[in-house]
């Protein structure tokens, strides 16, 4: 009888690359397994693109090599916090350990199956079980039960769109830090250059997602975007549309060089200003509220997160508030949309700062005096960090 063919990290990388990739997933779950008590382990998964089969590939001269952080998922019976407590730090020892040999970062995520299973669906969850690759389950997580509505794209709601561009957004603005910082080194370039490329992807799949035809692989995305822009009466999607296909191909060929400064500034504000009007399109469908310009929604005082707990909100912001208690802008409303209206501004308004209005929002929204363009991206890491 013959044994099935293993299901393959990339789409088209070498046989050395997925064996490399192979052997390095089998070193991580020893590695798991040695830290963690059987009885506790539930499932070790490998997410991202290489759990998805969709990897990005580093052509070499002579062979491939892997470009992602490999994202490994650990599965622990009992309560999250206390297994973080007791395991986090050795996964990360072990991932120091591991990172030299697989030649990219190493992810680890601790979580349950009890803990997947109460969560609703999120575009995060839903690539997760969509898309992975299990190198370890014992018999009761096996096919991780209770997860079904993370497997269906008609759960994730549309403020996942939202979501998605604030994080690759936050990336886009870290990116213009490091654009202009000196020396410009080719770790820099490559930094901008890949957070350039999420953007370009992010847009396509954003406006995917508020159509609710999102799929977990970047090529059917890109084929449902195609018929959609397709379908449009007018040529609004075909910006959206060229990116993706940049982006797509990024994403499966990345390529870590290659672009000198100038080229990267010229991509910055082309890629920027497409973020910017895809931001505001399907912000204005997902609130039905009008947003002429980044100041007028920067401006809107209205709930941009309708459909979160108000009581569930009040501990987001306790907690992200380092345990203090404000009382603007309102407790009552889920912190996200703080960094929503912080990131339009500072940066799509030029204005943000010298603006004495636009400044004074900024600084209730962050929660810090600003004065300096490097202050005022301090405190918006910050907070992005806490509650992303």
């Amino acid at each position: 009888m013959i044994a099935p063919t293993p299901p393959r990290f990339t789409i088209d990388g070498d046989d050395a690359l997925e064996a490399h990739l192979a052997r390095t997933c089998d070193r991580v779950l020893s590695g798991i397994r040695g830290l963690i008590p059987a009885a506790r382990l539930e499932a070790v998964l490998l997410g991202g693109g290489y759990g998805r089969g969709e990897g990005g590939v580093l052509r070499g001269a002579t062979d491939d090599r892997p470009y992602n952080d490999l994202e490994f998922y650990v599965l622990l019976r009992g309560n999250r916090h206390v297994n973080e407590f007791r395991y986090h730090r050795r996964l990360e020892v072990l991932g120091e350990i591991l990172t030299p040999l697989a030649d990219v970062e190493i992810e680890f995520k601790i979580t349950s199956v009890a803990e997947l299973a109460a969560r609703p669906a999120s575009m995060f969850s839903y690539d997760l079980f969509a898309g992975h690759r299990t190198l370890w389950a014992d018999a009761a997580a096996h096919g991780l039960p209770g997860c079904d509505h993370h497997r269906d794209p008609a759960q994730i709601p549309a403020s996942e769109a939202t979501r998605l561009l604030m994080n690759r957004c936050s990336g886009l603005l870290f990116a213009h830090a490091r654009l202009e910082t000196e020396p410009f080194t080719l770790a820099a370039a490559d930094f901008v250059r890949r957070n350039l490329a999420k953007v370009q992807l992010a847009c396509g799949d954003a406006v995917l997602t508020a159509h609710g035809r999102y799929n977990w692989s970047c090529r059917t995305r890109h084929t449902r975007l195609a018929q959609l822009a397709a379908a449009e009466t007018d040529s609004r999607l075909d910006p959206v549309l060229h990116h993706h296909t940049a982006g797509v191909a990024f994403k499966l060929h990345p390529n870590s060089g290659g672009l000198a400064r100038e080229s990267l500034r010229a991509l910055y504000t082309e890629v920027t200003a497409l973020a910017r009007d895809t931001w505001l399109a399907l912000e204005t469908r997902r609130l039905g509220r009008a947003f002429p310009t980044v100041r007028a929604y920067a401006e809107d005082r209205g709930d941009q997160s309708p459909d979160t707990s108000p009581l569930h909100n009040f501990a987001l912001n306790f907690r992200a508030a380092g345990f203090r208690f404000h009382t603007r802008p309102s407790p009552w409303r889920h912190p996200r949309q703080r960094i929503f209206r912080a990131l339009a501004l500072l940066l799509w308004e030029p204005a943000a700062l010298t603006d004495p209005a636009l400044r004074a929002l900024l600084e209730t929204d962050l929660q810090a005096r600003i004065s300096a363009p490097a202050e005022a991206l301090a405190a918006y890491r910050a907070l992005w960090s806490r509650v992303r």
